[in-house]
């Protein structure tokens, strides 16, 4: 067994099939075939199942597919270490948080493109449930998502500091003015924001109960959605503070405790920092921030 062994077992249990994981590799599929049959004899049990649909694994093959992933992601690795001769360049895929993307990192994405041509940055955004998920199946490099994160298998830097601010319909002039209300809604961007169970606790501590959930997938449609009188938000101040300059909803200040929040970058342990995400991180969070933050906390 060795690892392009483990490269053909992965590819076969990962597409279901012999074949397409030979049109994968750009070779035939008697050739996997054969290459399987091989590695089963040599481990001494089977590793698949073969059905009319394809393939899945054996107990045994359950078993060893981690191991079979770990060396791929070992052998990427390796790879782009061998490749990176510190110049910026290659794929960079990295996650945030909507908000975070809109009031921080917009302006940086220019110009990191422009100083950068070399790099093929791709940006996702998601909650943090999802982008935290995505980081750990290693189908990010990174993710800006809200803190704190505790995770063994992953680091975590606190990158920014936000001050919350709870949104309503102009109408509500307070937050008691909400303790009468038998029907609160609450709209967030969808299950797994940040921002909910913050908002929840809030208003929680306010006796103010919460009678639905509105989830929406876009900033817009939840500053819409509020200044209906839908139901209220909690978002960061600077990123609502213009469309509360333009009256469409009212911005109702919160204790500090409730209203800070800190945006952190993530990353596993065990990932190779590129480059390319070394320059992107000094370009969002230059070392002279690094330091003031550091004196701050």
């Amino acid at each position: 067994m060795d690892a392009a062994d483990l490269r053909v077992f992965e590819a076969v249990l990962r597409l279901g099939g012999m074949g397409r994981a030979a049109t994968e590799l750009h070779t035939v599929q008697s050739n996997v075939t054969a290459r399987m049959r091989r590695l089963e004899d040599e481990l001494g049990t089977p590793l698949f199942r073969r059905h009319a649909r394809g393939v899945e694994p054996t107990p045994a093959g359950q078993r060893l597919l981690p191991f079979a992933r770990h060396m791929a992601r070992l052998l990427d690795d390796a790879r782009r270490a061998v490749l990176d001769d510190g110049t910026p360049q290659g794929a960079l895929v990295l996650g945030s948080l909507e908000t975070t993307a809109a009031l921080h990192l917009a302006p940086a994405l220019t110009t990191f493109a422009a100083a950068h041509p070399m790099v093929d940055l791709t940006l996702r955004t998601g909650t943090t449930g999802e982008l935290l998920e995505q980081v750990l199946d290693h189908r990010l490099e990174g993710a800006f998502v809200c803190g704190p994160v505790a995770h063994p298998e992953l680091e975590a830097e606190t990158v920014f500091v936000e001050e919350l601010a709870l949104l309503s319909a102009p109408a509500i002039g307070s937050l008691d003015a909400l303790a009468g209300r038998g029907d609160l809604r609450i709209v967030v961007l969808r299950r797994g924001c940040s921002y909910r169970q913050r908002l929840e606790e809030v208003l929680a501590r306010r006796g103010i109960p919460v009678v639905r959930v509105l989830e929406f997938g876009t900033l817009e449609a939840i500053f819409g959605c509020v200044a209906a009188g839908l139901g209220v938000t909690l978002l960061p101040r600077a990123l609502v503070e213009p469309v509360w300059r333009e009256g469409r909803v009212a911005l109702h200040a919160l204790p500090a405790r409730d209203a800070r929040v800190e945006t952190v970058f993530v990353r596993r342990h065990d990932a190779y920092r590129s480059s390319a995400l070394v320059a992107f991180l000094e370009m969002v969070w230059p070392p002279s921030s690094q330091g003031l933050e550091a004196a701050a906390e």
